[in-house]
């Protein structure tokens, strides 16, 4: 299939970058793969990508790349082991695990910006 989607990267608009990068690998678990800076004596605005395991976000302090706030749906195998990881990371927990009434059972956690990760485990 010639058309076929090979992936997806969400890009995450914050308004901090440093801070962005502390709250996503420090409280969550991201490794920190790059960043970019067009001005090398400012920490923003900053472009920088992340990834844990398989999954890769970017995150943006840029002005045009997203208005109010982004909603990421992130699968993971175990709900609960994360939910003790991250509330051990110091993670602020919005919604502590819950099995939904579509069949997943979620953990919800909100940046320091109000955008929202999503960790969703099939049932």
């Amino acid at each position: 299939m010639p058309n076929m989607i090979l992936g997806a990267v969400p890009v995450i608009p914050v308004t901090d970058s440093a801070r962005a990068q502390e709250f996503y690998c420090n409280r969550l678990g991201f490794t920190h793969e790059w960043t970019y800076h067009p001005h090398e004596d400012q920490s923003d605005p900053a472009y920088m990508g992340l990834q844990w395991d398989e999954a890769f976000i970017h995150l943006s302090s840029f002005g045009g790349d997203g208005q109010g706030k982004a909603a990421v749906v992130l699968a993971v195998a175990d709900v609960d082991a994360l939910y003790r990881d991250l509330v051990e990371r110091g993670a602020p927990v919005a919604l502590q695990p819950t099995d939904q009434s579509w069949g997943t059972r979620e953990l919800h956690v909100n940046d320091p910006d109000g955008n929202s990760l999503r960790f969703v485990q099939a049932k």
